[in-house]
């Protein structure tokens, strides 16, 4: 019996025909395609390409979820940078799905955590948990071109799923120098707040590269002409961050200090996830910028900013920190949720 999953972006869009594995409780890939979420006009009509061009010569998926990137309510979504209107309902008449689920993109990597391989994740470390913690509790972050944090409790085959807003919250700075970035960007930004997304994201290690740019003894740096086409082209933009870890991993100064102001922000938000949610089952960095830091993450300078939370600094020795390396973890999270449908509606 074969399902669907799909993970859906305003940049591209995932699509993937999986079937059950008889001796796996992994789902089976059976065949994927991308699609670039610019050249269509709707989803539906991208679905439609998939399952009658595509997939003709396969057998019709039974269920299906769609994991989507941006806010949900009563069953449906609205793509953020599209103009695209995403209804459960429609998507399950018009494709006459047996069952079918939208769900926030970062929510549904809940579902895959218990049928990862161990190809698809690296530990930190193990923590220390003792056998009264609560080692059902997961929580999983991850910085792309947002930033996502979800939760969930996990108990065998029985998985809850608790979406969050948590990239949202403040972002509080701990030296003079963070102070001065998030002044630059509530000025540069003109908004009134800075929340953690806005630092700790793909986009916010270019805002990083911006601010530190504008100062006087960076005025001769390479980035600076390109600087000049980010402010005429958004994939210019989108291209920065890639540039930014090029410079740093080559030995360039300004960029090593913009890509660990990033870093320490990021392992310090880590750590407040961790005593929030005291996720014993385990705290999970994803997202797309995870396997390309995976080094920086196991690092000394990051694992000490994780760690400098005061009083209770030990209890993050005892919670489980790994990282997910597999980059389509979003479709394969799908596809777990989609195996699920299959006997639960």
């Amino acid at each position: 019996m074969n399902f669907l999953a799909c993970d859906l972006g305003g940049t591209k869009v995932l699509l993937g025909i999986f079937r059950k594995d008889i001796n796996d409780d992994s789902p089976k890939l059976v065949f994927k395609k991308k699609y670039l979420s610019s050249e269509w006009d709707s989803f539906e009509s991208i679905l439609e390409n998939f399952l009658k061009n595509e997939c003709k010569n396969i057998t019709h998926p039974s269920s299906a979820c769609f994991a989507v990137a941006g806010p949900l309510s009563n069953n449906k979504a609205k793509i953020m940078n599209l103009s695209w209107d995403i209804s459960e309902k429609a998507l399950q008449n018009k494709f006459n799905f047996q069952s079918c689920e939208l769900i926030n993109d970062f929510a549904v990597q809940i579902y895959g955590i218990p049928f990862l391989k161990k190809n698809q994740y690296s530990t930190i470390q193990n923590g220390t948990n003792s056998k009264v913690a609560n080692n059902d509790l997961h929580a999983i972050v991850g910085a792309g071109t947002g930033l996502g944090i979800a939760r969930g409790i996990i108990l065998g085959s029985d998985i809850k799923v608790l979406a969050s807003e948590g990239g949202h919250v403040e972002y509080s700075p701990k030296s003079k120098l963070e102070w001065e970035l998030k002044n630059w960007l509530k000025n540069y930004l003109k908004v009134e707040r800075i929340s953690c997304e806005r630092i700790v994201s793909g986009t916010g290690l270019s805002r990083i590269a911006e601010w530190r740019l504008s100062k006087p003894d960076a005025q001769n740096h390479p980035l600076q002409k390109y600087l000049k086409e980010i402010k005429i082209s958004d994939n210019a933009r989108k291209e920065l961050p890639e540039k930014i870890c090029d410079l740093s991993n080559g030995g360039d100064q300004l960029m090593i200090e913009v890509e660990r102001i990033w870093l320490d922000a990021y392992a310090s938000l880590l750590g407040d996830v961790a005593l929030q949610e005291l996720c014993f089952g385990g705290l999970w960095i994803s997202g797309g910028t995870a396997p390309k830091h995976f080094k920086n993450f196991k690092s000394d300078l990051f694992m000490k900013q994780f760690f400098d939370k005061g009083r209770l600094k030990d209890i993050l020795k005892t919670i489980p920190l790994r990282v997910i390396l597999d980059e389509e973890f979003g479709l394969f999270s799908a596809a777990c949720r989609a195996k699920m449908l299959l006997r639960t509606k």
